[in-house]
């Protein structure tokens, strides 16, 4: 008991010193690869066994016949353990560096990505319109250097900065991480798109308001300066026209600042509960004298009593955009349906119309800002914001706005939370 006792104690003092040792290597090491840090560990743990091998040989707890065995077993128990440290070492850095090259491309355009030769990878980006074509066969990233320590025949090439998912075998940990940049990738190939498609419509509207408000003004002053010279013939027919053209320049200017409101989040609500009839009575009664005046019937196609907690003015505005839309599109003598169901726990408010549908290439814009539908320069309804409106007043509200194209015609559709 007693040698058991000695060899255990002598053990341990030589394990302790290979193991501050390997401490202060591995802290020296910090900044050098993973497969230096493997081997390190492989090197504690065989030195721990020599070490205290040793220590109980020079104590002479152990013969030298026995000496030598342990220490040819410690040695070639070492020279494979480091082996396979090694290998493992450039498998975990083969990981690392194919996701290092890859991940290069999520914020770059025409990169060239770094995986394991031959096996192939896989898209995770979406790509836009416009983007570069990959930057070729040289082994140089978009925004980078040559990779000179990458395996022969590794490259891949992403273009338009999407990241793609190396498929080289690699850990878990590392596994997941490509996972999750490639879900990243795909949230900013998204938003790119969305950015690239609000900034085309910003600059068509610009250009729209830009003709809507030049057109009448330069109108106003024609008008205006007729009537100071004293040569119109008609006054009160120029006071009407001039008063028409303010109040159309003024609807703008409201929806201007609606449209502002809505996109900068400052929209403030105040819900009641209100009967969807009576929300659908009140707006067909606001269009009737539109609709009479350009020979188009306002038709109840079946409106429920059922309770919607809205903001009325807001909702009231909302339907009063689509029936204006609807009425300008639809012909003399046609037909604009209005109806209001309920449908499990929503309540869906529908606008049909006679335009004779919406092309299916137009449908996914309907909303957008500053979309007519028309290739007409001075096209009805203004300066293309009502539908625009429309989405934002109903997204306010935790609501959603589509449309679908049905024989003759389209239909908005306007889906709200029911009340409880």
């Amino acid at each position: 008991m007693h040698d058991l006792l000695l060899i255990a104690l002598y053990a341990a003092l030589g394990a302790v010193a290979v193991g501050l040792a390997g401490l202060l290597a591995l802290h020296a090491l910090r900044r050098r690869s993973v497969a230096v840090s493997l081997a390190v560990l492989t090197a504690v743990a065989v030195g721990s066994v020599l070490a205290g091998t040793l220590s109980v040989a020079w104590a002479m707890l152990l013969n030298r016949h026995d000496l030598g065995v342990v220490t040819t077993v410690c040695a070639m128990a070492g020279v494979t353990a480091t082996a396979t440290a090694l290998f493992l070492g450039r498998w975990v850095i083969g990981g690392h560096r194919a996701l290092e090259q890859a991940a290069r491309a999520l914020g770059g355009v025409g990169a060239t990505v770094g995986v394991d030769g031959g096996s192939g990878a896989r898209s995770a980006g979406g790509h836009g319109p416009g983007d570069a074509a990959p930057a070729g066969a040289n082994g140089r990233a978009g925004n980078g250097t040559a990779t000179d320590a990458e395996p022969p025949g590794a490259g891949v090439s992403a273009a338009a900065g999407g990241f793609i998912e190396p498929t080289t075998p690699m850990p878990a940990e590392l596994a997941s991480l490509s996972r999750q940049l490639a879900r990243t990738s795909e949230n900013l190939a998204a938003s790119r798109e969305r950015e690239r498609a609000l900034e085309a419509s910003r600059r068509e509207l610009v250009a729209w308001i830009s003709h809507d408000l030049r057109s009448p003004l330069a109108g106003l002053r024609a008008m205006a300066e007729a009537l100071e010279d004293g040569i119109a013939e008609d006054p009160a027919r120029y006071h009407r026209q001039i008063r028409g053209e303010v109040e159309r320049l003024s609807g703008m200017v409201g929806d201007l600042f609606e449209l502002s409101r809505i996109q900068a989040g400052s929209l403030a609500l105040s819900p009641t509960r209100v009967s969807a009839y009576d929300l659908v009575s009140d707006a067909i009664a606001g269009a009737d004298a539109l609709a009479g005046e350009r020979g188009v019937r306002l038709a109840d196609e079946g409106v429920e009593q059922v309770p919607v907690e809205v903001d009325g003015k807001e909702m009231s505005r909302v339907l009063a955009n689509l029936l204006v839309n609807a009425i300008h599109r639809t012909p003399a003598d046609g037909t604009v349906a209005v109806a209001a169901t309920r449908r499990e726990d929503a309540v869906v408010l529908s606008v049909t119309d006679g335009c004779g549908g919406i092309p299916a290439q137009d449908l996914p814009r309907v909303f957008d800002t500053g979309w007519r539908g028309t290739d007409a320069r001075t096209p009805p309804g203004g300066a293309g914001l009502g539908l625009a409106i429309v989405r934002g007043i109903v997204e306010a509200h935790q609501g959603r706005a589509a449309v679908r194209n049905v024989p003759g015609g389209c239909r908005f559709e306007v889906t709200l939370p029911a009340a409880h």
